[in-house]
């Protein structure tokens, strides 16, 4: 998939903005595997994210050619897959944050854990807007792409609430999930 992105995509600039989170991330996965290995609930949430990430980065969130479709089908003012992006932005992370806290903090499953997880995806949901924010600032018109905006004053704050709303929905469907998973992996 990542092969596939980077062939002709919308522009580099933004290609290798939008994927380089997959980039910083997968080779830590890989490197720590042995030292700390995730459950398959994991691995599998982080995949279906990069995916998500080499899509946007391949054609812009704003120009994804399925959501441009549903746009125009359903008569609507904007591009969506934006916020697809964001929500898995706080789904995905939320079962990382909560697994990592799981296994190397004294916390144990229940509303606090939860709770703390969402607020870790809150918190790297606004450490995005600012490096988007401060990309902007850098390189001006070149952002506009990745900024994605498409004309929303409140697109920020919808990222951000999109992020929220997948951290929130992931805590609340897969914990029990990846509770289950945890006692495996710690039982072999």
């Amino acid at each position: 998939m990542l092969a596939w992105s980077a062939v002709d995509p919308h522009d580099y600039f933004t290609w290798l903005l939008e994927v380089l989170p997959a980039l910083i991330g997968i080779p830590l996965l890989i490197v720590n595997y042995n030292k700390f290995r995730f459950t398959t609930l994991v691995y599998f949430l982080i995949a279906i994210h990069a995916m998500i990430l080499m899509v946007g980065g391949h054609y812009t969130y704003a120009e994804v050619p399925l959501f441009n479709w549903i746009r125009d089908a359903w008569h609507l003012s904007r591009n969506h897959y934006d916020r697809v992006g964001h929500f898995a932005q706080g789904f995905v992370p939320a079962m990382i944050a909560r697994e990592i806290l799981l296994r190397k903090t004294p916390l144990r499953p229940g509303g606090w854990l939860g709770f703390i997880a969402v607020c870790i995806c809150m918190a790297l949901s606004v450490t995005y807007e600012f490096i988007e924010w401060w990309t902007a600032l850098a390189s001006g018109a070149a952002s506009t792409a990745f900024l994605g905006t498409q004309g929303d004053v409140w697109d920020t704050q919808w990222d951000m609430f999109f992020a929220t709303i997948g951290a929130t929905c992931s805590v609340l469907l897969l914990s029990r999930v990846q509770d289950r998973q945890l006692a495996e992996l710690q039982g072999k």
